[in-house]
């Protein structure tokens, strides 16, 4: 691996044995041009006694190299910000759903009141449960709705905080694509692709119908209609486009975001240019509408 004379040294040499940390680096770091007889070697410079005592020095480096790299991997930014999304999206669903249910309860607790300006409230989504949560329970069966409903509260409100750090977050993971995408979408594209260096390798194609794969695989079975757009079709450029216009507006964002994502992983700087090229291209798209 390294050294002055490549046939006499391999990654082992100038290690102590017991410095696992020390062997993992210069398995990770090093290379080399071509297969050397390394348990001779490591047996002739002292590293190990025997070729036993090579290959366990040698599992035991691997091993723990591999560890730090999926370590680094999770403790990335842009691994962050994926879990961010992924909780912000579990949140809102689960408080939707309770909302459902607790919409259903109130309701019930309701019908048949005497406190009338209950019966006008409309009980239903998240601001139903706000409006449950200021109840003064008068029951057991209302003190348990109350309750549940101070839950739905806390659950929206963690989702608030969790959008509030993505929003935050995005920018200082991924400049160009947050400010193309918006922070938000930023993050789902990152989560679907796995992260910035996946997003960065995709091709636009790939880009322009993540979160469609349901329907794609549906369309490569002969199923359905080729998806024209993913999780991008959220944003205004592609939603607010006319539907005769909306596979060409689709395709100029995607094939700019994938450019966006590779500007911010390989160098990670903001670079406008890109985005005045996808204004002028929308603006053109647009223009055809005119005479629609």
């Amino acid at each position: 691996m390294s050294g002055s004379n490549p046939e006499q040294t391999g990654w082992f040499t100038d290690i102590d044995p017991k410095d696992i940390e020390a062997a993992a680096n210069a398995i990770s770091e090093g290379t080399a041009d071509q297969p050397k007889n390394w348990p001779a070697k490591a047996i002739e410079s002292g590293f190990a006694n025997d070729e036993d005592g090579y290959y366990e020095a040698l599992h035991e480096a691997t091993v723990h190299a591999t560890r730090e790299a999926v370590t680094a991997q999770e403790t990335s930014d842009d691994q962050q910000l994926q879990y961010s999304i992924a909780a912000m999206d579990d949140v809102e669903r689960t408080a939707n759903e309770l909302a459902e249910r607790l919409a259903e309860w109130a309701g019930s607790l309701v019908e048949g009141s005497a406190q009338e300006e209950r019966a006008a409230e409309d009980l239903g989504g998240v601001d139903g449960a706000r409006a449950v949560a200021a109840w003064t329970p008068q029951s057991p069966a209302e003190g348990r709705a109350v309750s549940l409903a101070d839950r739905i509260v806390d659950l929206d409100d963690e989702r608030a905080a969790l959008r509030t750090f993505v929003e935050t977050h995005a920018p200082e993971v991924a400049p160009n694509l947050a400010a193309m995408a918006g922070p938000v979408l930023a993050a789902r594209l990152l989560s679907l692709a796995g992260g910035l260096e996946s997003l960065a390798k995709k091709p636009a194609g790939t880009v322009q119908v993540l979160g469609a794969e349901d329907a794609l695989f549906a369309h490569l079975r002969g199923r359905g209609s080729s998806p024209k757009h993913g999780v991008i079709f959220t944003h205004e450029y592609v939603r607010g486009t006319h539907p005769e216009n909306r596979g060409s507006a689709a395709r100029a964002f995607a094939g700019k975001l994938a450019i966006a994502a590779r500007i911010d992983h390989y160098s990670g700087e903001f670079k406008q240019s890109v985005h005045d090229d996808l204004d002028e291209r929308i603006a053109t798209i647009r223009e055809r509408e005119a005479g629609q």
